[in-house]
């Protein structure tokens, strides 16, 4: 999925001569303490609830407040899970798009973002997840599904992402087709591979969004 399609219809921009006090009523409107600001169709950054009430002029100019997280943005066509990383990085409810013009599409809301990657078949499908730490010239895709498929599993889907310590080190998820990984991951290990997180269950409620996040917060993503 990439970021287009996570657009929220629903949270407008604020431009720069909007006042402040129309910037609370949205916020208020919308449930939300952040609304992205543009100017000449350009992403400028986000404004917070915060930062307006700390001001104590509902009358001052939107453009007149320092804004925060100008780079918080990604492009139309970067993936879902860029998003993710974003938000987290910046600490931000919100993650502008923008096309690639440089012109602001509109913003995904966190919350939006996270709902939609545990709807993926990645997370959503039956079977369990493998977190591998490996040096990244070990890393084979083909290696990796011959060891599993002879176990009579199947990769699903797979991430990549780098150590966040060490560049010469990367994690890699797996999604298998099995809920119970016990001769999975004992194959894997046999031949020499580091498991540093399982999840054995689907995520199909909302008792497992918790683990999911959890799970995020570890990739660092």
């Amino acid at each position: 999925m990439i970021a287009e399609e996570l657009i929220n219809r629903m949270i407008p921009a604020l431009k720069t001569t909007d006042t402040a006090e129309k910037a609370i009523i949205w916020m208020e409107e919308l449930k939300t303490s952040q609304l992205p600001v543009i100017g000449d169709n350009k992403f400028k950054g986000l404004i917070t609830e915060d930062m307006i009430l700390e001001g104590n002029n509902l009358n001052r100019q939107i453009g007149e407040f320092e804004l925060i997280s100008q780079d918080c943005y990604v492009n139309e066509d970067q993936h879902l899970l860029d998003i993710i990383r974003l938000a987290r990085e910046y600490d931000s409810e919100l993650v502008a798009i923008i096309n690639n013009d440089g012109e602001f599409m509109g913003v995904s809301r966190h919350e939006d973002t996270i709902r939609a990657f545990s709807n993926t078949v990645t997370v959503q499908g039956q079977g369990g997840i493998l977190v591998l730490e490996m040096r990244a010239v070990d890393y084979s895709m083909a290696e990796l599904s011959r060891l599993i498929e002879a176990d009579d599993a199947k990769i699903l889907g797979a991430y990549l992402n780098q150590h966040h310590k060490d560049p010469n080190f990367i994690y890699l998820t797996l999604k298998i087709n099995k809920e119970d990984l016990t001769t999975v991951s004992a194959t894997l290990e046999r031949f020499g591979y580091k498991i540093v997180a399982k999840f054995h269950e689907s995520f199909n409620d909302d008792a497992e969004r918790e683990r999911l996040d959890n799970l995020l917060n570890f990739l660092d993503i």
